[in-house]
């Protein structure tokens, strides 16, 4: 690795103004799995001159539920939360979510915060020494539309129509079926609203703000969450499809809905079209068939991803199901 100056920051304020200082050439560093392999593989044009060390700062890593909200910090460890017991009873979709993701060891070091934070996964992006300088580096083109397009995106792309690199979480499609708030050194969004696809960067957030709180009110008496996950390995491996839901229902019938993939296009994906079609029909097999044909009406599949939207269809009809 190169050389990098490494800052153990105190407070929010400190790491704020550390972040001024260095004017978007440094990077936050919390459970490091994802920047540190960054770094090593040298996979990026620009190479940080600075880690802003988070872990340093007390108070970050809390879980816990006041006045009908579970506040969760950024450094919550993975581990903790898939394993809580306030989680696990109220929000399903989140504690799945958390304790499918990675590895054990993984789990025991990464944290909320970089989990929804974290860099695309294509391998031409990934690639050592910046082999391929693609639109998501601020290059030319997308490699993997005419290359290997196995686990890209079956919705289309970006970055003027091009990167087709999917977003890899499994935490962001929960906090968003569960209708999450992130609040920031900045400002508080919502958790659909803070995904963003530009120059390596995947979300809204500014060179200088940093995630400070993550905030999820708990779903109303009856509803239930879920989330489910395709992947080659049980462990380790990223998704490559992955679905949350949130299921209300009244009289018998699904009274609300929200319904989120991720992995399968550039940002998490919201499947407005299938909660609008399981909105007042009974929460059944049929029903939730219908709504999974409608998460991926609006598919676009490539040349070797086409079995990525039979996966989503299958993880909505089972979300659903899940929330009976």
């Amino acid at each position: 690795m190169k050389t990098f100056t490494h800052f153990n920051a105190s407070t929010i304020d400190e790491a704020v103004s550390l972040l001024r200082r260095y004017q978007g050439k440094a990077n936050l560093i919390a459970g490091g799995t994802d920047i540190l392999g960054k770094m090593k593989d040298r996979i990026l044009p620009g190479y940080p001159e600075a880690l802003i060390n988070l872990k340093t700062i007390p108070g970050l890593d809390a879980i816990v539920e006041e006045e009908d909200v579970l506040k969760i910090g950024p450094l919550a460890i993975l581990e903790d939360i898939a394993h809580n017991e306030t989680v696990k009873t109220g929000y399903t979709a989140l504690a799945e979510a958390a304790r499918r993701t990675a590895s054990p060891h993984l789990r025991e070091m990464g944290t909320m915060g970089g989990n929804i934070c974290q860099d695309i996964r294509c391998w031409y992006y990934r690639n050592a020494e910046n082999r391929f300088p693609c639109l998501r580096k601020g290059g030319g083109r997308c490699y993997a539309l005419k290359g290997d397009t196995r686990y890209h995106s079956i919705f289309g792309g970006s970055v003027e129509e091009g990167c087709i690199a999917v977003h890899p979480s499994d935490t962001a499609p929960a906090l968003i079926a569960l209708d999450a708030r992130i609040k920031t050194s900045k400002r508080t969004l919502k958790a659909e609203d803070f995904f963003q696809v530009e120059v390596s960067r995947t979300t809204v957030l500014e060179d200088d703000e940093i995630i400070t709180e993550i905030q999820i009110p708990k779903p109303e008496g009856g509803a239930k969450s879920a989330f489910f996950k395709f992947a080659l390995r049980k462990s380790i491996d990223f998704p490559i499809v992955n679905c949350a839901t949130l299921i209300s229902t009244k009289g018998g019938k699904v009274d609300d809905a929200r319904i989120c993939l991720n992995a399968v296009y550039v940002k998490p994906y919201r499947a407005l079209m299938a909660e609008e079609a399981i909105v007042g029909k009974a929460l059944d097999e049929a029903s939730a068939e219908t709504a999974g044909d409608a998460a991926v009406s609006d598919a676009k599949p490539l040349h070797d991803n086409a079995y990525m939207v039979q996966a989503a269809k299958v993880l909505v009809k089972r979300a659903i199901l899940e929330c009976k």
